[in-house]
Parts: C-alpha cells; sequence; structure tokens
C-alpha cells in the first residue's frame, strides 16, 4: 500500500513538473526573438526588412552575426525603442514582424497591429489638423504600400529610413486619440481625401527644393499632398 502511494505521489510530481515545463517552453516560444548568435527565416525577414530601409547592408543570410546586431541597435535607437540589439516583441512589431505559431488570432493581430501603427503615425504628424487631412496622411502611408516605389507594408513604410518626421524625432511612439484610430480606420476602409497622393509635406516649414517640384494634388490645412 505505501508503495503505491509512494509512486502515485513521484508519478504526480513528475507530471507536474512535465507541466510546467511545457507551459514554460510553449511561452517562450509565443514570445520567440532573435538575438546575437540566432540563426534562422525569422533573421532573414529581420536583416531584409532592415536592409530594405536602409538600416543594414550585409548579407541576408538567416545569421544574426555583428552587423545584424549593430543594424538592429541602430534601428531601435532611430525608433525610441530599448536599444538592447534583441529583436524582442516590441521591435518585431515595430518591423511589421508577428509571431507565426499557428495562432488563428494572428491576422487579427496583424490587423490590429497595423491600424494602431497608422494611428500613431497619424497623431504624430497630423493632430490639430481638420480630419480629412488626418485621413489623408493615413492615405498618403496606404498610396505608398501600393507603389512599387516603396516597402509593400504599413511598417515598411512608416519606418522606412527618413520617410517620416514623427519617426525621426520619436514623436512616433506618442499615445494616439481616438480621432487618429477613426482617420486610420477610414483609410483602412478606403476613403483617400488625398486623391492617390504619395507625399505631402508643410509649405511654411519645409526646406527640400525637390519636394517642391511634385505635382500638387490638393492641400488641407497644413499640409500640401502631391504626387
Amino acid at each position: 500500500m505505501l508503495k503505491n502511494k509512494k509512486a502515485i505521489a513521484i508519478i504526480s510530481v513528475l507530471l507536474i513538473i512535465f507541466l510546467l515545463y511545457n507551459i514554460f517552453f510553449t511561452n517562450n516560444n509565443i514570445l520567440a526573438l532573435s538575438k546575437y548568435g540566432s540563426r534562422g527565416s525569422e533573421v532573414t525577414q529581420i536583416q531584409t526588412k532592415l536592409k530594405r530601409w536602409g538600416y543594414y547592408s550585409g548579407s541576408i543570410d538567416g545569421i544574426y552575426g555583428s552587423e545584424t546586431l549593430a543594424a538592429v541597435k541602430y534601428f531601435q535607437r532611430k525608433n525610441g525603442l530599448t536599444v538592447d540589439g534583441i529583436a524582442g516583441k516590441k521591435t518585431l512589431e515595430a518591423m511589421g514582424i508577428f509571431n507565426s505559431s499557428g495562432n488563428s488570432n494572428s491576422s487579427n493581430s496583424t490587423s490590429s497591429s497595423d491600424l494602431n501603427l497608422l494611428a500613431r503615425t497619424v497623431y504624430s504628424e497630423a493632430r490639430g489638423e481638420p480630419y480629412a487631412g488626418q485621413v489623408a496622411v493615413a492615405a498618403v502611408v496606404l498610396n505608398r504600400v501600393k507603389s512599387s516605389s516603396f516597402p509593400n507594408t504599413i511598417a515598411g513604410v512608416i519606418y522606412q529610413k527618413g520617410a517620416f518626421t514623427a519617426v525621426s524625432d520619436g514623436q512616433i511612439n506618442l499615445t494616439p486619440n481616438q480621432t487618429a484610430y477613426n482617420a486610420a480606420r477610414d483609410a483602412l476602409n478606403g476613403w483617400d481625401p488625398s486623391y492617390g497622393s504619395i507625399y505631402y509635406f508643410n509649405p511654411s516649414t519645409a526646406t527640400n527644393a525637390w519636394i517642391w517640384s511634385r505635382p500638387h494634388v490638393v492641400t488641407i490645412g497644413k499640409h500640401r499632398f502631391c504626387k
């Protein structure tokens, strides 16, 4: 009888250890990150995006070496993230890379992240502007996604090196208000007050002669939208 009780106790302890291990292992997979020494498809995605945006000039080989580490740190520094060289959850989301664990909500998560990033862009670039002007800023981002001249994701367009002042000065990390979210949703739903524009600027502050050469489409508030 005692032997049976001991056996049951041992089995119970082993079962608990097994369950705890699986929970820990699963959580670590969900919160997977890439860092120096990592290899694989996620590293390839990181290198591809950073190279496209001008942060990385090395080979796209799926190996998280010193060049990739430096590029990730550069990206983190320029975008208001913790500069640790580790491509964790926040850094990966900022790059538009999301966990592909097979969760049925992954597409919703991506859509939600795109909406949030677009709203942050609207708020940091156009808060205080007329509502149509805020929607137009979001529409410009989406028009760039559709254009072969720009990255083909919302995150890629927004974080393209030198593309948006709000990214350069860190305002992209401000918390957007409800108006910014509404404007982002309206743009995602197809409203384009910019009429296909892929650029906009403030005439009172613009110093770049090239931007003035772009064909003018419409002016909304303080922003001049052009192609």
